[in-house]
């Protein structure tokens, strides 16, 4: 195995996710065709509770465990790193037994929650039923993530990546073979075939922690070495405590982002309900803004998950070795990459959410407008994501708990209100909830920046000089999506093949040109440096030829 540079970690990880996330979009295709709106709806609903519980488990102690492992290496206390590993393994596991029990048993108060009494869905037994089903998969993927954080932690971020894609290509097979034998060959009911369904991210993660786990032993004296100097003898009890200290933070931001989707989906089933909307009709627009919109906008979500996976170990290390420049540089960079990588595509998928939805979902009275907004609150929870990476990874715990807090009720208190506002204005009412999560992340942005200014001396300048460059870039982009809305003028919801095609089109004339501008303008240099720039060049090159 071979350990990755910064920007060089951030493309596989990157790379991975999207694959596995374009996957996890792709499947929903015919995934929908088989379960149905109400078979979706009900599959929102088991996912939505099981990454509650998920995050409580993973959320912390994989990422923490990362952390500590670049800390301990940096110090050269590797026989402290692998007690570290050893306790972090036991941990998950009374973890994941007690969460498991939680989620199983409790799977009739989660079902009320989120429907409560309403009738003319799904039934509290259909809910009951997925959330129990699914509530087994913490008995293995706790365990996967602590196995990807170690890996992570010595800055291995290709094998964790290629697991990844192993567990959803598992997944994704018993979710499709298994939903359709289910309810077409054996005639059973659609939330029997959702149960079906769910219970693939099961087998998905233990094929993927029995790869890691070979991987590891293969590989066991990359990991396993003597120190040149004297180690410092650590209680058990003071690396647990460690563990403890380094996880809450993690938990708390993956939890919260969560807790925004859970409670903006209860708030917009029971809002819009009140507001006239069917029973049906609350559920499915919930289910968009939760579920499926969101897998649309993976692209950009993938990158924040891809920066996290590389970042924490670099800032960890540069900060152990008190480099505070390198430091600033990562900030800086992360910053750059999301906004740079992330804006353009946002803009891309809202101009083209029409036929992207319908290519993914079929007709939606709904979907194509939702997805045109929600598309930028992924990118500011990208945002969100990797500041409180980055705060977490330099050890301010207590600004990262601020600034999820106060977005937090931001969001559930400014929900109904906005919702009722924009429908006695004559907008559709559920883009009062996303509007609520914008203004919330917002909150949460202005906190994390002051501390980042104030404490390492970020110069936001750069950030702001490198979005001047971003400028004209982005109009030409615009501008060539615009003119091709009059040469490409069939009706792109007759097929979606006809609206694949548009956007493809789209992607590579729109797309090509910002990029090629941004190569130009030097932006791209700017953001990912000359040398990674002309490897990736050169590449290209290279296939050409052959």
């Amino acid at each position: 195995m071979k350990k990755n540079s910064f920007l060089e970690g951030t493309f596989i990880a990157t790379l991975a996710i999207i694959i596995v996330k374009v996957m996890g979009a792709l499947y929903g295709i015919p995934f929908y065709k088989i379960i149905g709106e109400d078979g979706g709806t009900l599959y929102s609903y088991a996912y939505n509770v099981y990454n509650l519980f998920l995050n409580i488990c993973t959320a912390g102690i994989p990422l923490a465990i990362s952390k500590m492992v670049s800390e301990y290496n940096a110090l050269e206390m590797f026989k402290t790193k692998e007690k570290c590993y050893s306790l972090a393994k036991k941990v998950m596991f009374m973890v994941s037994i007690i969460t498991f029990f939680l989620m199983f048993v409790f799977a009739e108060g989660f079902a009320y929650l989120i429907i409560g009494n309403i009738e003319g869905g799904n039934s509290i037994n259909d809910v009951v039923l997925v959330i129990r089903t699914i509530s087994f998969c913490l008995l293995i993927i706790p365990y996967l993530s602590v196995l990807r954080g170690y890996l992570q932690g010595h800055k291995y971020i290709a094998p964790t990546s290629y697991s990844q894609v192993f567990e959803q290509v598992i997944r994704i097979a018993i979710i499709l073979f298994g939903s359709y034998i289910t309810i077409n060959i054996l005639n059973k009911s659609v939330s029997t075939g959702v149960a079906v369904a769910v219970s693939g991210a099961f087998f998905g993660g233990l094929v993927a922690a029995i790869y890691l786990l070979i991987k590891l032993h293969k590989n066991k004296n990359e990991f396993i070495k003597e120190s040149n100097i004297k180690e410092q003898v650590i209680s058990n009890k003071d690396i647990i405590k460690k563990i403890i200290k380094y996880s809450i933070p993690f938990i708390i931001v993956s939890i919260a982002t969560d807790i925004y989707g859970l409670t903006d989906m209860t708030l917009i089933i029971k809002g819009l309900y009140k507001l006239g909307y069917t029973a049906s009709e609350s559920e499915l627009i919930s289910s968009i803004i939760s579920t499926w919109g969101v897998k649309i906008c993976m692209i950009i979500n993938s990158l924040a998950i891809g920066l996290s996976s590389s970042l924490i170990p670099n800032i960890v290390d540069s900060n152990v070795r008190k480099d505070y420049k390198e430091v600033n540089r990562r900030i800086i960079d992360s910053i750059n990459i999301i906004i740079v990588v992330g804006l353009p595509i946002s803009i891309g998928i809202a101009y083209l959410s029409n036929p992207i939805y319908y290519m993914f979902y079929g007709k939606s009275i709904y979907g194509g407008g939702i997805l045109r907004l929600l598309v930028f609150a992924s990118l500011f929870a990208s945002l969100h994501i990797v500041l409180n990476m980055i705060l977490q990874s330099l050890n301010k715990f207590k600004y990262v708990y601020l600034n999820t807090i106060v977005g937090f009720i931001i969001n559930a208190i400014l929900d109904i209100p906005l919702m009722i506002l924009f429908d006695k204005i004559g907008i559709s009412a559920y883009y009062g909830t996303i509007v609520a999560t914008l203004i919330g992340y917002l909150g949460s942005f202005i906190i994390a920046l002051r501390v980042l200014k104030k404490d390492y001396k970020i110069k936001f300048i750069e950030i702001l000089s490198l979005i001047k460059k971003l400028f004209i870039p982005l109009v030409c982009m615009c501008a060539s999506m615009y003119l091709l809305s009059y040469l490409i003028n069939y009706n792109t919801l007759d097929s979606r093949i006809f609206a694949f095609l548009r956007c493809l089109i789209y992607a590579i004339v729109s797309g090509g040109l910002f990029i090629l501008i941004s190569y130009r303008n030097g932006l791209l240099t700017d953001v990912f440096g000359k040398e990674f720039i002309d490897r990736i060049i050169n590449k290209f090159k290279k296939k050409a030829k052959n």
